[in-house]
């Protein structure tokens, strides 16, 4: 199964390529048709999905190697690096559009045909659209942080796009030139924000992130369901690192109970972990009786 879901999510990463190519030469068309600095800052911003998708696919094929004696708890955490390098990217290509727009700012210039620019443009737009829904998607079945990570950047691009077509209509009907490169600073800004949630998440990520709460609550709710003949379950803790997710815990048992029957517990709730966190990595440490604290998780 994870040989199947690995070559799914590099040929994910494959096909963003492809379409950010894509997207790419549609933009810059819609760039030389009109000479709008915003719809060149809408370009610029596809180079980074093209860098980003090289980057992602990298990131994947790394992640999918199989735990060695170097990497004796895998290589997950490699998507994680691709979610900060895509995060820088994004700070530059907006540093650049800021640039841009200072200089069209004082020097504004009429458009070029501006309706058949943003024909192009928006065919490019719908394009995005799609294929940023279809990564989160991916991403989230698959847990991977670079698919989710090129997904969100490329809703951002989508976001971004349709408040340029929507300022370029109106700039081009009342004739204000100005607007084109206020736009394009938006444009930056915008881009700026995205580029720090994906590094803050990432970062945060390579910190060794708890579950959330919602999967805290579960991973709870099948321990204490399942640990039927123990005591007490306490210290229950839990991290991810990419897809990966490490749950350990402390299960008390009676101090007569035999090393087996113990055993068996372990194995029925590392069964129920992993069912519910596909290949969920589970440490439980068997205690005696002595050790509860009285403030675990109940034991159904």
């Amino acid at each position: 199964m994870a040989d199947e879901s690995g070559r799914l999510v590099k040929r994910t990463a494959m096909m963003t390529i492809a379409v950010a190519c894509l997207v790419l030469g549609i933009k810059y068309a819609a760039y030389a048709v009109t000479g709008s600095v915003a719809l060149f800052s809408d370009a610029l911003e596809s180079i980074v999905n093209v860098v980003a998708g090289v980057i992602a696919l990298w990131a994947v094929s790394v992640s999918y190697k199989p735990a060695d004696v170097d990497h004796p708890y895998g290589h997950t955490k490699a998507e994680y690096f691709s979610a900060v390098v895509e995060g820088v990217l994004i700070v530059v290509a907006a540093l650049v559009i800021l640039r841009e727009a200072y200089g069209a700012f004082f020097v504004p210039r009429a458009l070029d045909a501006p309706f058949l620019g943003m024909a192009i443009s928006g065919g490019a737009t719908l394009i995005n659209l799609f294929w940023a829904l279809y990564l989160l998607r991916k991403g989230s079945e698959h847990r991977s942080p670079a698919l989710d990570a090129d997904g969100r950047h490329i809703m951002a691009d989508v976001v971004t796009s349709v408040g340029v077509l929507a300022g370029l209509g109106i700039a081009s009907v009342t004739g204000w030139g100005f607007l084109d490169p206020a736009l394009a600073a938006l444009v930056a800004l915008n881009i700026l924000r995205e580029g720090w949630k994906v590094v803050a998440a990432s970062l945060s990520g390579l910190m060794d992130q708890a579950l959330d709460p919602s999967d805290d609550t579960r991973v709870r709710e099948i321990i204490s369901a399942s640990a039927q003949g123990a005591i007490e379950v306490h210290d229950v803790r839990s991290r991810t690192a990419g897809r990966a997710v490490f749950i350990e815990f402390h299960l008390v048992v009676p101090s007569d109970m035999r090393v087996a029957d113990a055993h068996t517990i372990c194995d029925r709730i590392e069964d129920r972990l992993q069912e519910a966190f596909a290949g969920a990595r589970v440490l439980i440490h068997v205690e005696p009786e002595g050790e509860a604290k009285q403030v675990g998780v109940p034991v159904l």
